[in-house]
């Protein structure tokens, strides 16, 4: 097949499309990936990219529209979504090339995959969109903008406008169903079709604790992930030497998290850790006492989604921490090697002493009960079967 990829965020920015792409090519597919130059996760756009617009990478063709960078303040952000949506239409709009279907991944802004629809109107092509992120409902648990308020409704409009374009929607979480038909108001054509999981090899050797227990948390530290009602329930525990959690990432929430730390006197007993590669944070999973995965409990659809953090870390075969809701909830129920807690400190610090009065026999079969489900149903080539499944179908109809 000849796959017509959009997505604004690619290698060397750590998201998975760029996996999905060189194992599409690898079985024989040949694939194009319109995307921006990178600059997620960077603070600024490389300097090595500044002048490159086309590039092979592993075999995967990549071209890079111009853009604003992201940037640390709303402004910025703004320019960087609005930046690619012009940029990526225009090219999009020029591009001859004749391919057999689009598929894109929408992560976040919605506007991203506009290009996409444009291409495929134009040569008369299925579209499949890929949803991992709900829009507009991601701006208001953000708290970008408000419920009703005229940003809140422009969006709604602009998001319901680009979604009924695409040909199929693949949605990760089977929740986004009904927020598309109850919310959106759309009749899609929908197939859950989960993220492909982020795995990175190791690129040391476990990290040894020096602790006895170790409660490991790597991504993003933002408000949806409640990493400071994390530290707030270390705080019973700051006088045992055998306890220790560690925070791994960046994101809108690292001053408010670094400045608690240093508040409630807990520089012993969490310790931060700033973004690291990914092969390097993976060092801290296969000794951890357990894995973090939290998402805030809100009404909104948002918090019923099925996060990548969630499918990583079932493959580490360590028992799960989880502070989530809906399809999430679902799905570590099912495996079976989770402790759960409500958001707030105290039962956090709870679920956390449950952990420990574990045995290590039990804390190991709840590991083990996590990969064998993650094995059972999210393996990487399992989806990309999934995936190709539904490319066929859809060039066939």
């Amino acid at each position: 097949m000849r796959i017509l990829v959009v997505c604004q965020y690619y290698y060397p920015e750590n998201v998975v499309i760029t996996s999905i792409c060189q194992e599409l090519v690898r079985r024989g597919h040949s694939v194009l990936v319109v995307t921006g130059k990178p600059n997620y996760g960077f603070g600024e756009i490389l300097p090595e990219y500044d002048n490159i617009s086309d590039e092979t990478i592993h075999g995967v063709r990549v071209h890079r529209c111009n853009l604003k960078p992201r940037g640390e303040s709303k402004r910025s952000l703004a320019k960087n979504y609005l930046s690619f949506y012009f940029s990526s239409k225009r090219y999009l709009k020029r591009l001859n090339e004749e391919f057999d279907l689009v598929y894109s991944m929408e992560m976040s802004p919605i506007t991203a995959v506009a290009g996409a629809n444009v291409y495929a109107k134009r040569h008369h092509v299925p579209h499949l969109l890929h949803c991992l992120d709900l829009w507009p409902e991601s701006v208001v648990v953000t708290g970008a903008f408000k419920r009703g308020s005229l940003p809140f409704r422009l969006l709604y409009s602009w998001s319901r406008r680009i979604y009924s374009g695409a040909s199929k929607i693949l949605i990760s979480s089977p929740s986004f169903a009904r927020y598309f038909s109850d919310c959106l108001h759309l009749r899609k054509d929908v197939s859950f079709i989960a993220q492909p999981p982020l795995i990175p090899e190791a690129g040391s050797l476990p990290i040894v604790f020096p602790a006895k227990y170790n409660f490991v948390y790597a991504g993003n530290v933002g408000r949806l992930q409640l990493i400071e009602n994390f530290v707030k329930a270390c705080e019973p525990f700051k006088s045992q030497k055998d306890f220790a959690f560690y925070v791994i990432g960046n994101g809108s929430r690292v001053m408010e998290v670094k400045s608690l730390i240093d508040k409630l006197g807990l520089q012993k007993t969490v310790h931060y850790r700033p973004t690291m590669a990914s092969a390097e944070a993976a060092a801290y999973f296969p000794n951890a006492t357990a894995l973090i995965v939290p998402l805030l409990n809100t009404n909104s659809p948002v918090s019923k989604t099925i996060p990548n953090k969630l499918i990583s870390s079932l493959y580490y075969a360590r028992p799960i921490l989880g502070c989530i809701k809906g399809d999430g909830a679902t799905v570590l129920k099912r495996a079976g090697g989770t402790v759960f807690a409500a958001n707030y400190p105290a039962d956090i610090s709870k679920a956390f002493k449950e952990i420990m009065s574990l045995s290590e026999k039990k804390r190991s079969q709840m590991g083990a009960n996590n990969r064998k489900y993650f094995d059972a149903n999210f393996r990487f080539d399992k989806i990309i079967d999934q995936l190709i499944d539904e490319f066929k179908a859809a060039i066939k109809r």
